[in-house]
């Protein structure tokens, strides 16, 4: 079960559908993204959402998804491929450049839903490849 719900929230990311990725989600959900503040609740974190899809459009491909044997951890690794679509504040201006570089995620899983999520990618590796 802990695995199916890490599954269903990249497969809606990589499907674009915030409404499907929200759905994994508990309400008091805590977002740790890889530079900023953390993130409490759905609402914020639809917010998060819908700034990402206008700057950025991204696939995630070669995912490995793990899991702890009590099923209330998991981590998935993957490679991000992506467009920078629109000048995201504080970093390079976007004219359309493709960049491709390894993530991973970090959830804490509750009642069959995600409960944290803290994604890490090498911000450096990013904006040399968009620069």
């Amino acid at each position: 079960m802990s695995k199916d719900v890490i599954s269903a929230y990249f497969d809606a990311f990589n499907a674009g559908d915030t409404d499907a990725m929200l759905g994994c989600l508990t309400p008091d959900v805590a977002h740790h993204v890889n530079e900023g503040k953390v993130r409490k609740g759905t609402d914020l974190f639809a917010e998060f959402c819908a700034h990402m899809s206008r700057c950025y459009r991204e696939n995630l491909t070669d995912m490995v998804i793990f899991v702890s044997e009590d099923g209330t951890r998991g981590a998935a690794e993957f490679i991000v491929n992506g467009t920078y679509l629109e000048t995201d504040e504080g970093l390079p201006e976007a004219k359309g450049q493709t960049y491709r570089l390894p993530g991973g995620s970090f959830f804490d899983l509750r009642d069959g839903k995600i409960s944290r999520v803290t994604t890490y990618y090498n911000l450096a590796d990013w904006t040399a490849q968009v620069s």
